[in-house]
């Protein structure tokens, strides 16, 4: 058996007259984010995440921002994709793990929600996917609440 483990990065400013998407989940707040599709940080990241396990490049690379066909798409469809890539090279997701970074909005009312969307997508069984928030006590960018981050693990196994 081959194991292997990836891991993503994704960041968006926050924009007006935007849904916040986080993790599938549509959050209440002022101001969604900043992107070509619907800016979900947290299935951006776990999508490279899991690209990057199987080294099959990045985000960017499979769904890049000047691609028409993206714009505006929800992220559900960049992790049914990723899915379909890792299963045609007989990849299976042993699990993933995320966790957001942001000063505001509260995020644990939503965190059940997001880990179900994203087990959902992935065929994964709940216990398979892991979603945690973490602010940073006001330091950088998310601090500054001038955004929000996500940063994520997976792990694959053929």
């Amino acid at each position: 058996m081959t194991i292997r483990i990836g891991s993503g990065y994704d960041v968006h400013a926050f924009a007006p007259e935007r849904p916040l998407v986080l993790g599938g989940v549509t959050i209440p707040h002022e101001y969604g984010l900043s992107g070509h599709s619907d800016a979900d940080a947290v299935i951006h990241a776990i999508v490279d995440a899991l690209l990057g396990a199987a080294a099959l490049g990045d985000i960017g690379r499979h769904f890049p921002s000047s691609d028409p066909r993206w714009k505006d798409q929800p992220s559900h469809v960049f992790l049914d994709y990723t899915l379909d890539l890792l299963g045609q090279q007989q990849w299976k997701i042993s699990n993933v793990d995320a966790t957001i970074v942001a000063e505001r909005p509260r995020m644990s009312p939503h965190i059940e929600a997001m880990r179900h969307h994203v087990a959902t997508h992935l065929h994964l069984e709940l216990d398979q996917v892991s979603i945690k928030a973490t602010t940073t006590d006001g330091l950088g960018f998310a601090g500054r609440r001038e955004g929000i981050a996500c940063y994520a693990v997976a792990l694959i196994e053929r």
